[in-house]
């Protein structure tokens, strides 16, 4: 185009600009159209151009500002204002009439009404306005801080990027709302991402989630977010109830729900639940449930909050959407404690948004309350639309000869018969020492920053030594140098392998599809999947089948493997779970010149915990030929780098002080202080083995539970051993002199807490620093304590309850003014 000049550009970029923000408005506020989306680029185009051509008449809320383009490499944080909380939440009238009279009780009366509206399901947001102009816009995050994406909101077309009634506007104001993803935007995404043999996107909520994260906001400004504003914070402001501030909101141009209405009693409330329950279907925006909130802001006030949610506000959940499901198969996962859940495995079905293929059943008494059948086909529901869980059987559509669910009598993981104590629900696995995630949880709290410091042991590397044999207890760790080219090629990750009710290994079809093709990529294999993730199993291996004929290198060794797992699958009478197949039929297809039949291989699997631990422990030979096929079912492995961090840390774990090291073991009721107080008082392992009960009892702060932890302990000789093997391998088991010595005894004999953001120390920094005065450092609120630092943002609980009991609260600096030696 001619460039104008600039009084004819002027004139028609404001009207260019009334023209884009009106059909803005009809289009994401009033949910219609009079021009195509081609029309409405071409204004926006010419919009553009204008403000190109004379950039000084360009406004910091010009429709033009909404297209995007700024890159964010790391988003910032930010602290909120006003802690963005939570809401409680409550499934039944029963409960909305239990809070109602909360609400009464409260207030001394029921002079009172409740402003509602719809629950909408998307991502809460804070934005705040400088002098009218949108400043920042920060992710609820934790509710204390979140991500700053302003860049990003900018592009959502119904958040004012300044606010035109400057008339009575306060200088500072904050508004909160819920971003979204439109369910038609969703579908569109989802249209183009198929034809182009994308990934789906889950659902609306998670996809308005990754949006906002992007780093290109102009990919952000496609995906057209909308935004409905819930709540004003300001100052200077004279509004006195809730509804007051939504209008005040809707005629600053806000978007605010039209869903909302003021109910003079719970009455009314459950009316307006019943009005929504279906009609809330034929909104734009995903919504789960109803918020209520007391009107007036004097009685919000009144009411106060708990820790975590406000007393004026709940969220009603509507009941959750359910669908039918066939159950195949029962897996059982066992805890760090022993404690066995049974998991479901079923037929995948489309529940809320999101594929569903599995869900708690949480103890044999479950299993017995919905009298579980082979092959049952349940109800299954999301409880709270978050937890898939099964409500209930389809009794008419069971098979005759179906047989009732035996729940398992053996240890999935050690083979350990399993106990269940009398009037427990759960089955708890007895073998603590030998059980791999018991051991598991007793190691990690051994390497633990607090205790031994080993941050190089995280938690998938330890899973891997524990599982495959290399770490039984404490000691095995100071013995890994010895090991150290064993631990090359081990596997480290075992989200990859589940285990059947029979304990035996089963594999992911990803890496199993992977592990039979030439030239194909995970990622290839993870969008086919994804793609045909509600196709049964059997189908999804055949449609492989059938495109890798087409697209595959190697075409006819692959496809001689993937038909023979084809056959073995469709045969199989092992329990079936979706997305795993039992790793004795991929080796049965990768190695036959092996000589071991199926039958063989499954009873070489049973109670192995990865590939590896098959291969290695179970004495499989593996062929030069099919050692790649092999290597690409393995999970990622220990390479040299990381062994030696691992090494490193075990060496620097060595110089630990006594206290830490008796806190690492894991003795009963011997947690962080009471190791210390224990170390200074004994000096060595030796003194505090060989202390009688009455020398215990004379400690302060130790009573009979904890002497009868430390005699139980040393009772057992395997402990004793452990402390040996660990003394010889250089720890300390004593205090040295230069450890014994303090700052001061200015805190001698007291008890102390800090709550709340502290500004000199760290939470680490505090407990030592108490304790190189003499003084003990507490976790919790209790009448012992002799008074609490009171730091930023101390929690309304932990503050109420000390008051209660009438225990000092000190600030930050007069706590350091009691402890200077000057």
């Amino acid at each position: 185009m001619n460039k104008p000049s600039r009084e004819e550009a002027e004139k028609r970029i404001v009207a260019l600009t009334e023209s884009i923000n009106y059909h803005n408005h009809l289009y994401y506020q009033e949910d219609r159209s009079i021009i195509s989306d081609f029309e409405f680029d071409q204004l926006l185009e010419e919009l553009i151009a204008l403000e190109n051509h004379y950039p000084e008449l360009k406004k910091a809320d010009s429709p033009s500002q909404r297209v995007g383009g700024s890159i964010t490499k790391n988003f910032e944080t930010a602290t909120h204002a006003v802690r963005m909380l939570s809401l409680g939440n409550t499934y039944s009238k029963e409960e909305l009439m239990a809070f109602d009279e909360r609400v009464a009780k409260g207030l001394g009366h029921r002079d009172y009404e409740y402003f509602c509206e719809l629950k909408f399901d998307g991502v809460a947001i804070s934005m705040v306005y400088q002098q009218g102009e949108l400043i920042r816009a920060v992710t609820r995050g934790d509710g204390y801080k979140g991500d700053v994406v302003t860049e990003n909101v900018k592009t959502i077309r119904t958040v004012p990027l300044s606010i035109q009634a400057k008339e009575g506007l306060p200088p500072y104001l904050e508004v909160r709302g819920e971003i979204f993803l439109p369910k038609s935007g969703f579908e569109k995404i989802n249209q183009v991402r198929k034809s182009k043999g994308e990934n789906l996107l889950a659902n609306p909520r998670n996809a308005a989630s990754g949006t906002l994260k992007m780093q290109d906001s102009a990919v952000v400004a496609k995906r057209k977010l909308n935004c409905y504003v819930y709540q004003l914070i300001a100052d200077d402001l004279s509004l006195s109830k809730q509804d007051e501030a939504i209008e005040k909101l809707r005629q600053w141009g806000f978007n605010v729900s039209p869903t909302y209405r003021n109910c003079q009693n719970l009455d009314e409330v459950l009316a307006y639940i019943d009005e929504w329950r279906d009609k809330r279907q034929d909104l734009p925006v995903e919504t789960d449930g109803v918020v209520l909130k007391v009107n007036d802001y004097r009685q919000q006030e009144e009411l106060g909050f708990t820790a975590k949610i406000p007393r004026w506000a709940i969220a009603y959940k509507y009941q959750a959407e359910s669908a039918a499901a066939t159950l195949l198969s029962i897996t059982y996962q066992v805890g760090r404690t022993g404690a066995i859940t049974p998991v479901a495995n079923l037929s995948p079905v489309s529940l809320a948004g999101t594929t569903v293929k599995r869900a708690s059943l949480h103890n044999a008494n479950e299993i017995e309350r919905l009298d579980l059948h082979e092959g049952d086909t349940v109800l299954v529901e999301k409880g709270g639309e978050i937890i898939p869980k099964i409500t209930q059987v389809v009794s008419e559509r069971r098979n005759r000869n179906s047989k009732p669910i035996a729940y398992i009598d053996t240890c999935p993981e050690c083979g350990t018969l399993l106990e269940r104590k009398e009037g427990e629900a759960k089955h708890f696995c007895p073998n603590e020492a030998g059980c791999p995630p018991q051991v598991l949880g007793r190691i990690e709290h051994f390497v633990s920053k607090r205790a031994m410091d080993i941050d190089s042991l995280g938690t998938e590397r330890l899973r891997a030594l524990v599982q495959q044999g290399y770490v039984k207890d404490p000691a095995d760790l100071y013995s890994l140098p010895e090991k150290r080219d064993d631990l090359l090629g081990l596997e480290i990750s075992d989200d990859q392998y589940t285990k059947n009710s029979d304990g035996y290994l089963y594999v992911s079809l990803k890496k199993c599809l992977y592990a039979l093709t030439h030239q194909v990529t995970l990622k290839e294999i993870e969008e086919f999947l994804q793609f045909h993730e509600t196709a049964e199993q059997s189908e999804k291996i055949a449609l492989f089948l059938d495109t890798h004929q087409k697209t595959g290198k190697k075409t006819n060794e692959s496809e001689r493997w993937l038909s023979r797992l084809l056959e073995m699958i469709q045969k199989q009478t092992l329990d079936h779970v979706d997305d795993f197949v039992p790793v004795a039929y991929v080796l049965a297809v990768l190695l036959p010149e092996a000589g071991a039949s199926v039958e063989d291989l499954l009873k070489l699997s049973k109670n192995k915990s990865s590939l590896h631990d098959l291969i290695i422990h179970g004495g499989l030979e593996v062929p030069e030929q099919a050692k790649d096929q092999i290597n690409k079912l393995k999970g990622s492995t220990f390479q040299e780098g990381v062994i030696k961090n691992m090494m490193e840390g075990i060496q620097h774990s060595l110089s630990q002080p006594f206290p830490k090291v008796l806190f690492a073991l894991g003795i009963r009721n011997i947690g962080e202080n009471t190791a210390i107080l224990l170390a200074r008082h004994f000096k060595n392992i030796d003194e505090l083995e060989n202390a009688t009960d009455d020398t215990l009892l004379q400690i302060n702060g130790v009573g009979e539970t904890l002497v009868h932890s430390i005699r139980s302990f040393f009772a057992l000789e395997k402990n004793k051993s452990i402390i040996h093997r660990l003394k010889e391998k250089g720890l300390h088991f004593e205090l040295f002199e230069e450890e014994i010595k303090q700052e001061s005894d200015k805190l001698a004999g007291k008890r102390i807490l800090a709550s709340g953001k502290l500004n000199h120390f760290k939470r680490d920094e505090i407990i030592d620093f108490i304790e190189s005065h003499g003084g003990t450092y507490s976790k919790s609120v209790s009448k012992n304590l002799d008074f609490i630092i009171e730091g930023e943002d101390m929690g309304p609980s932990k503050k109420e309850k000390a008051v209660n009991l009438g225990i000092p609260l000190i600030t930050e600096e007069e706590f350091l003014k009691m402890c200077s030696t000057k």
